[in-house]
C-alpha cells in the first residue's frame, strides 16, 4: 500500500515538473518568436522535412519489406517496370536519392554532380573576375588600407558563403544535419514565413536576376571596349565587337548542367592565369624603378569609397553558391572548398595590386592594363577578352535557373508549362528564352548610356544585399538556437558594414547619374 501511495505521488511529481518546464521553455520561446528570431517550433522543428513525415523505425520497416520483396536472383518485384513508389532509397545522411519529379529519373541522373574541384573553379571564375584589374588602383587611394582590405573582403565573404549553405541545413530527430532547402529563395522565404511566405523568395529573385543580367551584360561591354583598343586602326566600332562578342556566346543556350560550365570556368582560370603571368613578369623587369617610398598610410576620403566597393566587390560569388554546393558530389568538402579559392584569390589579388601599383605609382590608371605597352597591351587585352566570354556562362547559367525556376513549371506552382521534356530534353520555348536572354545582354550593352553608372548603381543595393546583408540576417534569423556569442557579434557587424557600403555606393552611384544626365556625358 505505502509502495502504491510512493508510485502516485512520484507520478503527480512528474507530471507538475513537466508541466512547469514546457510552460517555461514555451514562455521563452514566445519572447524569441516575437523578436523575430526563432524559426519554428518544437514540432516543426521535428518535421521540417517531407522525408521525415514517417518516424525511423517505420521506416526500418518499410525498407524490411523492399528487402523481403526480393527474388532468388536478388531482383526487387516490379524492377523494370519503374521506381517503387515510397522511401526505399532514403538515408538518414539525406544523401539518398531523391524520388524523380518527372518519370521515375532521379534528379541526380538529369544533372550530373560536379566535383569539388570543378565546383572550386566555378568559384575561383567568379571572385577572379575582372575586377582585378582595378585593384592597383585602389592601392593608390588606400595604401596599406587597402592590401588589409583585400584580406578583409576575402574572409568576410568567405565567411558569409558558408552561413548562407548553413542556412540550407535543418537537424532531424537524431541531431544529424539534412539539406531542407535548395535556393536563395527558399532561404529568404523560410524567414518570411509564416506571415509573408512568398515575400522573401521575390525580393531575392528580382535582386538575383537584376545582378546575374547586369554581371552578362558588363563581361559583352567589356569585349568590346577591349577589342576596340586593341585594334584601334580597324574600321569597327565598339557596337559591332560586341555583336561580334555575343554571336561567340550564343552556344551558351544550349547548356544543360552545371559540368559543362565547370569547363568553361577552369579555361576562364587559365587566362586569368595568363593574364597575371604577363603583367606581373612586365612588372619584374622593372622592379629596380619600384617606388616603395609611395605606398602611403594614409587614404584619400574622397576617392577610397570607390577603392572599397573595387576590392569587396570582385570577392562575391553568393548567388551561385546554393546551386554549386547543390551539385556537389561531396557537400561535406564545400567549406575546404571555400576556404583554399577564398586563399589562394586574396594571395593572388594582394601581390597583382602591390606588384602593379609599385612598378607604376601615382601614374597607376583605373585599369591597370592601360599602364602597358601597346605592344605588350594588344596581347593581354585578347586574353581579357576570352576571359570575359568564358565568364559569361557561369552568370547566366544561374540566370536561367531563377528564371526557369520562378516562371516556368516548378511542382505546378509556376505560371508557364516546363522548359524540359519527359526525358529531359529542353523543349523549343526553353531555347527560345536563353536564346532571348543572350540577345537581350546585346541590346542592353548596345543601348543603354552611362552603364558603368547604372552597373554601380545596381551593385551597390543587389551585391551589398546578396553577398553582405542577406546572409547575416538570414543566418540570424535561422539558425539563432545554435549560434555563438561571436558568430552574433560577426552577423552583426557585417550587416552594419554591409548596410554603410550600400548606402554610400548608391548616394555616389545617384549624384553620378544625375550629373551625367545633366551635362550629357558619355562613359
Amino acid at each position: 500500500m505505502a509502495h502504491l501511495i510512493r508510485h502516485k505521488l512520484s507520478n503527480k511529481l512528474t507530471n507538475a515538473a513537466n508541466t512547469v518546464s514546457n510552460k517555461s521553455q514555451a514562455k521563452v520561446s514566445g519572447v524569441f518568436a516575437r523578436l523575430g528570431f526563432q524559426a519554428a517550433t518544437d514540432e516543426e522543428g521535428v518535421g521540417f522535412a517531407e522525408c521525415d513525415d514517417l518516424d525511423y523505425d517505420y521506416r526500418q520497416g518499410m525498407q524490411m519489406d523492399v528487402l523481403q520483396g526480393e527474388d532468388e536472383g536478388g531482383q526487387v518485384e516490379g524492377e523494370g517496370e519503374g521506381e517503387l513508389d515510397g522511401d526505399s532509397h532514403y538515408q538518414r545522411d539525406g544523401t539518398g536519392h531523391a524520388p524523380g519529379l518527372k518519370t521515375g529519373v532521379s534528379l541526380d541522373e538529369e544533372k550530373p554532380k560536379i566535383t569539388t574541384w570543378e565546383a572550386g573553379w566555378n568559384v575561383t571564375n567568379a571572385i577572379q573576375g575582372m575586377f582585378v584589374l582595378g585593384l592597383p588602383y585602389a592601392i593608390l587611394h588606400g595604401g596599406y588600407l587597402g592590401l588589409f582590405l583585400i584580406i578583409f573582403a576575402a574572409v568576410v565573404c568567405c565567411y558569409t558563403g558558408k552561413i548562407l549553405i548553413a542556412c540550407l541545413y535543418e537537424e532531424d530527430e537524431d541531431g544529424r544535419q539534412v539539406r531542407v532547402r535548395d535556393s536563395y529563395v527558399d532561404i529568404a522565404n523560410a524567414c518570411c514565413a509564416p506571415r509573408f511566405p512568398a515575400l522573401g523568395g521575390h525580393v531575392v529573385n528580382v535582386a538575383q536576376i537584376i545582378e546575374l543580367v547586369m554581371t552578362c551584360i558588363l563581361y559583352v561591354v567589356v569585349s568590346g571596349n577591349l577589342m576596340v583598343n586593341s585594334f584601334p586602326g580597324f574600321p569597327v566600332s565598339q557596337k559591332a565587337w560586341s555583336v561580334v562578342a555575343t554571336v561567340a556566346l550564343l552556344p551558351c543556350a544550349f547548356l544543360k548542367n552545371l559540368k559543362a560550365v565547370s569547363k568553361f570556368s577552369l579555361l576562364c582560370t587559365l587566362a586569368h592565369f595568363v593574364i597575371n603571368v604577363l603583367v606581373i613578369a612586365y612588372c619584374l623587369s622593372r622592379a629596380r624603378d619600384w617606388a616603395w617610398d609611395k605606398v602611403k598610410f594614409y587614404i584619400d576620403v574622397k576617392k577610397f569609397p570607390i577603392s572599397i566597393g573595387i576590392i569587396v566587390f570582385s570577392y562575391t560569388s553568393q548567388i551561385f553558391l546554393p546551386s554549386l554546393e547543390g551539385n556537389m558530389s561531396k557537400p561535406s568538402e564545400f567549406h575546404c572548398m571555400m576556404d583554399w579559392t577564398h586563399i589562394s584569390a586574396c594571395v593572388l589579388k594582394g601581390l597583382f595590386a602591390l606588384v602593379a601599383y609599385l612598378t607604376w605609382a601615382d601614374a597607376t590608371k583605373e585599369v591597370i592594363t592601360d599602364n602597358l605597352p601597346s605592344t605588350i597591351r594588344a596581347v593581354v587585352n585578347l586574353f581579357l577578352v576570352s576571359k570575359a566570354l568564358l565568364s559569361y556562362p557561369l552568370p547566366f547559367f544561374a540566370a536561367v535557373e531563377v528564371l526557369e525556376k520562378s516562371f516556368f513549371q516548378d511542382g505546378g506552382r509556376a505560371m508557364f508549362p516546363d522548359c524540359y521534356g519527359p526525358t529531359g530534353q529542353l523543349k523549343s520555348w526553353g531555347l527560345g528564352l536563353r536564346i532571348g536572354l543572350v540577345v537581350f545582354t546585346l541590346l542592353m550593352a548596345v543601348f543603354v548610356p552611362h552603364f558603368a553608372l547604372l552597373m554601380g548603381l545596381t551593385g551597390s543595393l543587389t551585391g551589398a544585399g546578396l553577398c553582405f546583408l542577406l546572409p547575416s540576417l538570414f543566418h540570424l534569423k535561422l539558425q539563432w538556437r545554435k549560434l555563438l556569442w561571436h558568430h552574433v557579434f560577426f552577423d552583426v557587424a557585417i550587416f552594419v558594414i554591409g548596410g554603410i557600403c550600400a548606402i554610400s555606393g548608391f548616394i555616389h552611384s545617384v549624384e553620378g547619374l544625375i550629373e551625367a544626365y545633366t551635362y550629357d556625358l558619355h562613359d
